[in-house]
């Protein structure tokens, strides 16, 4: 959803997250400021809740890797330590949707934008 502040980006969220009688999550791009952040916040959804980021353009590149597979597979796959110690995860998310909104579309990167399936602009 983009458009100036004020028109109801959030309020339809929770309108979405009303008629298919799921939680919604609310967030926003600048709190969430390293990959492990948002896979917490991935990991604690139940299926089916709608995850709200307001100023989504405000996310940083590394955690828009992290929301990609997410998006695409409801999967993520995380990295633990470093160097020889160094394991990775693949996790399993439950089916959820997510409801980016932005004051700035043009500041959202391709790669995230594409793989929004509803662009609305109010």
């Amino acid at each position: 959803l983009y458009g100036p502040p004020g028109l109801g980006k959030t309020t339809l969220a929770g309108i979405i997250a009303n008629e298919l009688g799921v939680n919604l999550r609310v967030t926003s791009g600048p709190a969430i400021e390293r990959p492990g952040d948002l896979a917490a916040i991935l990991t604690n959804l139940n299926a089916g809740d709608v995850l709200f980021i307001d100023e989504v353009h405000r996310l940083p590149r590394t955690v828009e890797e992290i929301l990609y597979p997410a998006m695409e597979d409801y999967s993520i796959d995380i990295i633990t330590g470093k160097g020889q110690m160094a394991a990775s995860y693949h996790l399993p998310l439950p089916k959820f949707t997510l409801v980016g909104a932005t004051t700035r579309a043009g500041q959202l990167s391709a790669p995230l934008r594409d793989r929004f399936g509803v662009v609305l602009r109010l």
